[in-house]
Order: structure tokens, then sequence, then C-alpha cells
């Protein structure tokens, strides 16, 4: 199991190396992942593409994926991909999608055509201020014990 996302909150079954893994007929969040240095750092992955599907068998894994062409010359060779997926429990289309998005805002996967921005706007909810935004001030002395 490997945790990802905002403050890693998903958990992942893999790290599983994509040239010999069997796809699970199952509806999940994927993410495609390339290892870094085989040698020296045999755990240190980055995450290259992040996906989702109804039904994990459908999409062409390990090699028929559309998108595999980019993940093999990104990783350097087929060996060097993995694959890590989260089943969402009770998770509808809409959830797994904003799943994608949330991992594609934070990991920046180089082999997704569509990415996304992390960046809050103050636009979008407008600026305001009331005591619970301003800084905490006191006026008590920390040296006055009484």
């Amino acid at each position: 199991m490997i945790r990802l996302g905002s403050l890693a909150g998903y958990p992942f079954e893999g790290p599983r190396a994509l040239a010999g893994w069997t796809p699970v007929k199952v509806a999940a969040v994927y993410t495609i992942m390339s290892l870094n240095d085989a040698v020296n750092k045999p755990q240190e992955f980055s995450t290259i593409y992040v996906g989702h599907s109804a039904d994990l068998t459908t999409e062409g894994f390990p090699f028929k994926h559309p998108r595999s062409p980019a993940w093999v010359a990104r990783a350097g060779n087929k060996f060097n991909l993995y694959i890590c997926w989260y089943e969402i429990p009770g998770g509808s289309e809409r959830h797994r999608e904003q799943i994608a998005r949330e991992l594609m805002a934070v990991y920046q996967p180089s082999c997704n055509v569509e990415q996304y921005d992390q960046a809050w706007k103050d636009e979008w909810i407008g600026e305001y201020s009331n005591a619970f935004t301003d800084p905490l001030t006191t006026t008590r002395d920390p040296n006055n014990r009484t």
C-alpha cells in the first residue's frame, strides 16, 4: 500500500510492476509511476500519469492503453513502470474524477494531457476580514501574573 494525494489521504494498492500486472475488475482511480533509480533508490517513484475507470480491465493494461507509449518513453523502458490503484468504496464516476484531478494538481504528471493547478484565487470567494481572520493580538502582559 502507498498513500497518495493531499496530506497523503488515499490508500492506494501497489505499487505493482505494470509489465506483469493483471488488471482487476473494479472501478478505481489509478496512477502510473516510474521508478526513478532502480539501483540506488529502488523505492523512489514519480507519478507520471493519473486516470480513473469504471472497470480497470477495460483500460488496455498493461501496454494497450492509449498513453502507454508516453509512459514507456518517460520511464526509459517498460520495466520501470508501476501501477497503483484506489478502489473508492461507494464512489461514483464524479468522485473518481474529483480524486484524479486532485492527484493531477498535486503531482503534475508529465504524461497527462490535462493539467490542473492547486492555486486558490481570491476572486473565487472574494477577500474578507473578520475577528476570526485578523491576526491574534492580546493586551495581556505575559509577565503580569494577576
